[in-house]
């Protein structure tokens, strides 16, 4: 069992709100990992990632990316498909000065598409990316996370099958988005077995509480909201000896992050 915890971006108690900050933050709380976030735009220059990258590695944290939320690889705009992809590619090309191992983003919206059309433009897309970081020998996952509204690509069936059928992508499992999505319900068993069909089995995941409408995902929320019930993920880790990240989104980052931590044991 290798279970990696830590935050979305800084812990909200970092001296320093830097990546730098936040992964010395990180180490004094006794967490592991750190999703670094591209929020709005890859500002980061190639210099500083890999001032994080060798800080990450003499601390022993583990490194992700989420790449910029303007993304969507399904617009009917074809320019906005081009700034799409090169803020992914960016994201990996960071991600791949500081060692992280996969770049997770939303992919798409179906808008008027059929649920199958929008997943084969999505493949397209994504088969093209992992083709040009092929060339530039950049070895990051393309991380395709399940999303929380329905309006979105991101079932977890399309994540895993995506994962399956292009070489270079990868999955990453948003419980809170499941929850949502299914309006209240999810199986941590059942998606667990289904990430496990891939080659790679390292589960990258995202976890808080989640406020929800028949729409799906509202906004997030702290653990104490008992949505999702995170006991049983708990559950599931330890007696499968998972190979697991756990990235928490909560409103409280580092306490979040250290209440499932002390659930797991």
């Amino acid at each position: 069992m290798s279970v990696w915890i830590g935050t979305g971006g800084s812990p909200i108690s970092s001296k320093e709100r830097s990546t730098l900050g936040g992964l010395e933050r990180i180490h004094e709380l006794g967490l592991n990992c750190l999703e670094v976030e591209f929020v709005h735009g890859v500002s980061m220059g190639e210099n500083l990632a890999k001032q994080v990258g060798e800080l990450a590695k003499k601390l022993k944290i583990r490194l992700s990316i989420h790449a910029p939320y303007y993304i969507n690889l399904t617009s009917i705009e074809k320019e906005k498909i081009k700034a799409s992809k090169k803020r992914i590619i960016e994201s990996c090309e960071r991600g791949h000065s500081m060692g992280a191992e996969i770049v997770v983003f939303h992919p798409a919206y179906y808008g008027k598409l059929k649920a199958e059309e929008c997943y084969q433009l999505v493949k397209k897309e994504c088969e093209d990316m992992a083709g040009k970081l092929k060339e530039k020998g950049i070895d990051v996952l393309l991380g395709v996370e399940t999303t929380g509204k329905h309006t979105q690509f991101g079932t977890i069936d399309e994540c895993v099958r995506l994962a399956k059928e292009v070489k270079g992508c990868g999955v990453c499992v948003d419980w809170s988005h499941i929850y949502a999505r299914n309006q209240g319900k999810i199986n941590f068993g059942e998606v667990i077995d289904k990430v496990l069909t891939l080659k790679n089995k390292h589960i990258h995941s995202h976890f808080s509480g989640i406020n929800f409408s028949m729409k799906g995902e509202k906004n997030h929320l702290t653990l104490d909201s008992g949505q999702p019930k995170y006991d049983s993920l708990a559950k599931e880790i330890q007696s499968r000896k998972l190979d697991i990240t756990l990235i928490s989104e909560s409103p409280n980052l580092e306490e979040d992050a250290l209440k499932l931590k002390s659930m797991i044991g």
